[in-house]
């Protein structure tokens, strides 16, 4: 494979990946069970947590799974479509493989916190990155998994587990990378793709500090 078809390659996993993250999950559904445009009500973003507050919890956990299937469709295309030599070697064609799977999954995050068909407005990436190391580093998912429920059990900060669960990703893919268990470029994205998502939260950082962040539960005002 020529340098000129990598890269070719390569792009075409980023546009595919991103318009498949732009699909407005929470918009669509949040329209069709709640007649409510989520980005209307509280945080203004379309993920579950805020299409639970406007249409409940059946179509909140709709939103997780349309979301999390953005993130594995996208690292799934990039796999089978563009590299579709199975993953073996740490090297050659199947390092290509992974990094062509990142590309896509940053694709994928990027079109969901700001897609094309909502005026690059979104959610903030907790489903849709976790559903793109899903399909790359599903060990990596399970400790996160266990970091996002543990806070959330304890404080009912939805936002809090979010965090953790985003930090705790990228700390077990590049520990899973740096000991042969997986490729780097999987973990590369999982730690890039954790701290832009610990970005997006930015304002509930902010209102956890100053105790003014909506619990689990509470409406949106």
């Amino acid at each position: 494979m020529s340098p000129v078809e990598v890269v070719l390659r390569f792009a075409v996993a980023a546009v595919a990946g991103y318009l498949l993250g732009s699909v407005p999950s929470g918009v669509i559904v949040g329209r069709l069970f709640g007649r409510v445009d989520p980005r209307t009500l509280g945080s203004g973003k379309t993920g579950a947590t805020n299409v639970m507050r406007s249409a409940g919890v059946g179509p909140a956990l709709l939103v997780v799974a349309l979301d999390v299937g953005k993130g594995v469709a996208a690292v799934l295309l990039a796999r089978f479509l563009f590299f579709p030599e199975p993953l073996g070697a740490r090297g050659g064609p199947h390092n290509l493989q992974a990094t062509a799977e990142a590309i896509a999954a940053a694709g994928a995050l990027l079109g969901h916190n700001f897609s094309i068909f909502i005026g690059f407005s979104g959610g903030r990436g907790v489903a849709t990155g976790g559903g793109a190391i899903l399909a790359m580093s599903p060990a990596a998912v399970l400790i996160a998994v266990i970091a996002l429920i543990v806070p959330i059990a304890l404080t009912r900060y939805v936002s809090l587990g979010s965090i953790v669960a985003a930090a705790a990703a990228g700390l077990a893919a590049l520990a899973l990378a740096l000991t042969g268990h997986d490729y780097l470029p999987h973990a590369i994205f999982a730690l890039a793709g954790g701290l832009f998502v610990i970005l997006a939260h930015r304002d509930n950082i902010e209102r956890l500090l100053h105790g003014t962040e909506r619990k689990l539960g509470q409406p949106a005002r």
